[in-house]
């Protein structure tokens, strides 16, 4: 992850103009602060955004699953229950409905698309989809589960971002805004 271009800015704009020129674009930091810095170390205490390519429209904000292996459809997911059943999946028996499904990649046949179109059906569908790699495959089930999806990051987002993040999935500008740990989130608001 060398050669990341950060930016800050002092608050959240309503547009995306100011992250037009970086990779990672922290809030509220010193410019200084950031001249030699990681995603790793950014997202500590700052919010980070993504940029890439929305193929999918739509906007929303929630907790996200990540996988680190490509993502299975056709055989390897449970459209009634929205799981991975994949057994040699590292989110074997995990639910992804409801959740912001970061990850690397589509694998399987062209059934793929169905069986996410089928999750949309049951209401079971993930709330978006956020991914490196895009392939026919991929793009499809996106399209047919009409959930925002974004795509074709300047930086990997799967190394970026974090299972139980919260975040801002938008397919409309193809942003992805991390906001912090939902535990973080649910903490901060009890005590304020």
């Amino acid at each position: 992850m060398t050669g990341l271009k950060v930016r800050t800015v002092t608050k959240p704009a309503s547009s995306a103009a100011h992250e037009r020129d970086a990779d990672v674009c922290a809030v509220g930091a010193e410019e200084a602060d950031f001249r030699d810095h990681r995603i790793g170390a950014a997202r500590q205490s700052r919010q980070l955004v993504f940029r890439g390519r929305g193929i999918v429209p739509g906007r929303v904000e929630g907790e996200v699953l990540v996988s680190r292996e490509t993502n299975p459809g056709w055989g390897g997911i449970d459209p009634a229950t929205g799981a991975i059943i994949e057994r040699r999946h590292e989110l074997c028996g995990v639910c992804f409905t409801g959740k912001v499904l970061v990850f690397p990649g589509a694998k399987g046949s062209s059934g793929r698309p169905g069986f996410f179109q089928a999750t949309r059906l049951m209401g079971t569908a993930p709330l978006a989809m956020v991914f490196t790699h895009l392939t026919t495959k991929a793009a499809l089930g996106a399209i047919v589960t009409r959930v925002p999806t974004v795509t074709h990051f300047d930086d990997d987002p799967v190394a970026g971002i974090e299972t139980g993040d919260r975040v801002e999935a938008d397919g409309d500008t193809g942003l992805v805004i991390v906001h912090g740990r939902v535990a973080d989130l649910t903490v901060a608001r009890r005590t304020t």
